[in-house]
């Protein structure tokens, strides 16, 4: 491949994961000339999109897969809801109304949107499936974009940036110098450094590093080294290392790109216990696609970082099942043999939860009437007895997806230095999620914050750029 030290491109987009290819294809439909980077080799190019299958989507009336009404002021209120009000108002809002937009262009280029999967609780209205799920989508920003004459590079890891007073100049890989009018970072979070976790989550009271003990659901090539880059250089960060979006996974997942196949959806419809037996958390919170990312950082705070969901025959049939079956048993003191735990003090948990089971009217699609009383802590929905064989248990532990840390922006997707937007430098995606994700998660907002902004940097890189080359050509 021949490198780009004598070619000034007008955007260079550094990442190749769903908001880099956003911030390319609108870069290039403005008529600017574009290059992506992208560090993975290309069999394994489009970083934790490829693990995606959804969009969250703000809509007024039903749209083709959407079905009813998802209106702006509700996802906001389940956004504020989830990251506990560590939001950006104005930049969560921004991102929510052009979520209601977005998906014209996407077909355009390529994607195509099917009804939720059967099983994915909840979703029908909120969030529209990709057809092939996140890497047709990656594969159709591809084609596209190599259609519409992106430039795209594979095995291009950027090491740094060239920057003078918060104007970016070139980027660096290895010891190529490549240089462009502007730039779009979109290369992810640090959540495959291993080395960074363990400084972010630290050691707990038992002595142990939990970030030792945590999958990660997609992408080995989010190192955060331009992230960490930034950070040295001064630009103005946002978000707390330590928070993710981080999901209870089956604990026989592999290191890494797991992905949702991995991920235990069974919590809500029984009790979650630790490796003592304990329950730790209300399991029937709320819907589990608003509640289930706080599951990996809940394990993560128990004893050896693990977990046992636990359910009985009731369950079966409501929840996407898992793709490896767990531990089944007819007897419960059978099911703690086959889980490592203690006979009786599992046994003495599931009948102290069962006797406090207050029986309503159960109805897994509404906060229903079924909770416990006495108990603590408590299960505030869809408490039934854990009575009817064969019961089952799976064992978690923590899968981080992305990072929160990034860097702040305003409405322009725009870096900030000193507090001070950057004329030509841009991030979108996982290394800014953080303004819109102060904590929790939400189904498919992670694809809502990458595409909005995603097309936000791109377009504005490219009127930097193009502004730029008229000026040169003037002088």
């Amino acid at each position: 491949m021949k490198h780009e030290a004598n070619r000034t491109v007008d955007v260079l987009v550094i990442g190749g994961g769903n908001a880099a290819l956003c911030a390319a294809l609108v870069a290039r439909e403005a008529g600017a000339s574009v290059l992506l980077l992208e560090a993975a080799p290309r069999a394994w190019r489009g970083g934790n999109s490829s693990h995606t299958r959804n969009l969250r989507c703000m809509h007024d009336a039903p749209q083709d897969v959407l079905t009813e009404v998802y209106p702006e002021e509700e996802f906001w209120q389940d956004l504020k809801k989830v990251t506990g009000g560590i939001t950006d108002e104005k930049l969560a809002r921004l991102a929510i109304r052009e979520s209601s937009t977005c998906r014209d262009w996407m077909r355009k280029h390529g994607v195509h949107f099917q009804p939720s999967l059967s099983g994915t609780l909840h979703l029908s209205r909120t969030n529209a499936f990709f057809m092939g799920g996140g890497k047709a989508l990656v594969n159709a920003y591809y084609r596209s974009a190599e259609a519409l004459g992106v430039r795209i590079r594979y095995d291009a890891p950027v090491d740094r940036l060239e920057l003078d007073n918060g104007t970016f100049c070139a980027a660096w890989v290895g010891t190529e110098r490549i240089a462009a009018r502007a730039c779009v970072m979109a290369s992810g979070g640090f959540e495959s450094n291993r080395e960074w976790l363990r400084e972010a989550w630290g050691q707990n009271a038992d002595g142990e590093w939990p970030a030792d003990n945590f999958a990660i659901r997609g992408t080995r090539f989010n190192r955060g080294v331009l992230l960490k880059f930034m950070m040295e250089a001064g630009a103005d960060m946002v978000g707390d290392p330590s928070q993710s979006h981080c999901v209870a996974v089956d604990a026989r997942a592999p290191l890494y790109d797991g992905g949702i196949c991995t991920r235990i959806d069974c919590v809500s419809l029984g009790i979650v216990v630790n490796r003592h037996a304990q329950r730790f958390y209300d399991e029937g919170e709320d819907f589990w696609p608003k509640r289930y990312a706080i599951w990996g950082r809940l394990v993560a705070q128990q004893p050896g970082q693990v977990g046992y969901s636990i359910i009985d025959a009731k369950a079966s049939g409501r929840f996407m099942p898992p793709v490896f079956p767990g531990a089944q048993a007819d007897t419960l003191e059978g099911l703690a043999r086959q889980l490592g735990l203690d006979e009786a003090a599992f046994v003495r948990t599931v009948r102290d939860y069962n006797a406090a089971c207050r029986v309503g009217r159960f109805d897994h699609t509404v906060l229903d009437d079924c909770h416990t009383e006495g108990l603590a802590p408590a299960k505030t929905h869809w408490a039934l007895p854990i009575d009817t064989p064969p019961f089952r248990g799976y064992a978690l532990k923590p899968g981080i997806t992305f990072t929160y840390l990034g860097l702040k922006v305003n409405e322009r997707s725009a870096v900030h230095f000193g507090g001070r937007p950057s004329h030509n430098l841009f991030v979108a995606g996982e290394m800014m999620a953080g303004n819109v994700l102060g904590k929790g998660y939400t189904a498919g907002v992670g694809m809502t914050i990458g595409t909005a902004f995603g097309r936000l940097a791109g377009a504005h890189a490219a009127a930097a750029a193009l502004q730029q080359g008229v000026e040169h050509a003037a002088a």
